[in-house]
């Protein structure tokens, strides 16, 4: 299954797990060299020849300083050819092949996701998240024991758009794994105990999460920026409430009419061609049919409003540390500026050497690490920035966040950090292509936005081509200091007032699940 995290954790956990593996290798490679040193002071050097030379012994010896080797361009990236056909069913297929290793990667998505839930927050995870539970004549354990000997791999989950259900296999044995998969989707169980059992696990989830700064952060923060009403309003995962009255009915009827293959798109990338594939897709799929009642299309909501700057306060008593997240109702992903707004967010917050990180953490060690993005969803996502600070530097370190906002709308970005931020866009597009389910997983996100594969290279180009000016641009246009969102989990006794001598906006309390209180 698909665990849901904010999106801002986990790219920052990818850079520090990143930088982790970076040390390592570094810390490794040092302890080869210091073994080799040592090796060389035990083991006796030959006697020198009696004709060699102090001049030929200077020659000899290594130079007192090293000259890194410069670096070349950086290698290009080029995209693999999508095989497009539809079944049908109405079911899109798209192929790219990769026959350089015998691994077969398939991945179905179907577009029905949490902006489906309606009335029931949650339901689309759930119902995403219990596919794997039990399907056909196998429950869970069986599953998975087959999934072992196969030597596959199968996961569940769901998004704000789409439900997917990813494969992966080696080809010899990936016919059999679609067996699985197709079980899956077209025949879960959704038995009454299993249902039961993930209900009472994710109440349990909810209900510590109350203990985690981080989580009531984001889902205060998204509590607060987006009106009731919005789809980002409530969590993706549901709350108390919409959980405790999910049963086997409940997820039953909303699979049935959200599993409709006019909806679903199969990307197979791997060692594989696109008549195997499509063979492959028919003799599972093909007797797929549409529901006679499909899901509606979910209604798009009215732009979210952007009020004056204000701090919301959520009490955590005794905490040592404050959780810190600001933001604001973010921009279209098709928007002309993409690739300004990305190269601007990568100077501020976006990298691992931003201007964020680098201040709080580098320069004043207030932090772990701070961060700022922008969530790119069909219906646009939050910008948000953020950082966990010791309590003692929750006010100093809001004061650098807005200081920092505002130095990228007034003063041009210089061209070092230009460069940087360029290469850490075009090595990183490099990293994402590298495996059958890499290629799976950008095309099916491409897909949410209509977006063709090649539109990478194309705004990789445009990223090249961006200006200080450019960058000045998009942040004084979307980045606006007086209409963004603060919110702070902590002491509130000890930070309250240097967060009001700041005078950012007004400050109000509220508690771990969004809702105002009178204190």
């Amino acid at each position: 299954m698909i665990t849901s995290y904010p999106e801002e954790s986990r790219r920052m956990q990818q850079v520090m797990r990143f930088r982790s593996a970076r040390f390592a290798a570094l810390a490794a490679t040092a302890a080869l060299s210091a073994c080799a040193s040592r090796t060389t002071e035990t083991v006796p050097a030959p006697a020198e020849p009696a004709t060699t030379t102090n001049a030929s012994a200077s020659q000899a010896a290594p130079p007192a300083t090293a000259t890194p080797p410069s670096l070349g361009p950086a290698p290009q990236l080029s995209m693999p050819a999508v095989e497009h056909d539809t079944l049908p069913n109405g079911i899109q297929l798209q192929v790219v092949r990769m026959p350089e290793v015998p691994l077969v990667n398939a991945r179905l998505t179907i577009a029905a996701g949490a902006r489906h839930d309606g009335s029931r927050p949650g339901l689309a995870t759930f119902t995403a998240n219990m596919l794997d539970e039990g399907a056909g004549k196998r429950d869970a354990f069986a599953i998975a024991a087959e999934l072992e000997y196969l030597g596959a791999s199968l996961g569940t989950g769901a998004g704000w758009e789409a439900t997917i259900i990813s494969l992966g296999a080696p080809k010899r044995t990936f016919a059999q794994a679609m067996d699985l998969m197709a079980d899956v989707v077209l025949r879960p169980t959704f038995s009454r105990v299993d249902v039961s059992r993930q209900r009472d696990l994710r109440l349990a989830g909810i209900l510590q999460q109350r203990d985690q700064p981080g989580a009531v952060a984001s889902l205060v923060f998204s509590h607060v920026v987006f009106p009731e009403g919005h789809p980002y309003h409530a969590p993706i995962g549901g709350d108390s409430a919409s959980t405790a009255v999910l049963d086997s009915a409940m997820v039953r009827a909303f699979w049935n009419r959200a599993a409709d293959p006019r909806r679903a798109t199969l990307i197979v990338t791997g060692d594989i061609t696109l008549e195997e594939a499509r063979s492959l897709a028919m003799a599972r799929f093909g007797a797929w049919r549409a529901p006679s009642r499909p899901l509606p299309a979910p209604t798009a909501p009215a732009e979210p409003p952007r009020p004056e700057t204000r701090i919301v306060l959520v009490d955590k008593p005794g905490a040592v540390q404050s959780v810190v997240s600001i933001g604001a109702p973010g921009v279209d992903r098709r928007s002309e500026d993409y690739a300004a707004i990305t190269l601007m967010n990568t100077i501020l917050g976006g990298s691992f050497s931003a201007r964020l990180n680098d201040i709080l953490r580098e320069q004043k060690g207030y932090t772990y690490g701070a961060f700022s993005g922008y969530q790119w969803r069909p219906l646009p996502g939050p910008f948000s920035a953020g950082a966990q600070v010791r309590t003692n530097v929750t006010d100093s370190s809001l004061a650098i966040f807005f200081a920092e906002f505002k130095r990228i709308r007034e003063q041009p970005v210089s061209e070092a950090e230009l460069e940087r931020a360029r290469a850490y866009l075009t090595l990183g597009a490099l990293t994402e292509f590298e495996t059958t389910g890499d290629v799976a997983s950008q095309l099916a996100s491409l897909n949410e936005f209509g977006l063709p594969l090649s539109s990478i290279p194309e705004e990789l180009a445009a990223i090249s081509r961006v200006t200080a000016a450019d960058v000045q641009r998009v942040a004084q246009q979307y980045l606006d200091p007086g209409k963004l969102t603060v919110v702070v989990v902590g002491d509130v006794t000890t930070v309250r007032p240097g967060l009001e001598a700041l005078a950012l906006g007004p400050v109000e309390l509220r508690d771990f699940n969004g809702n105002e209180v009178s204190r």
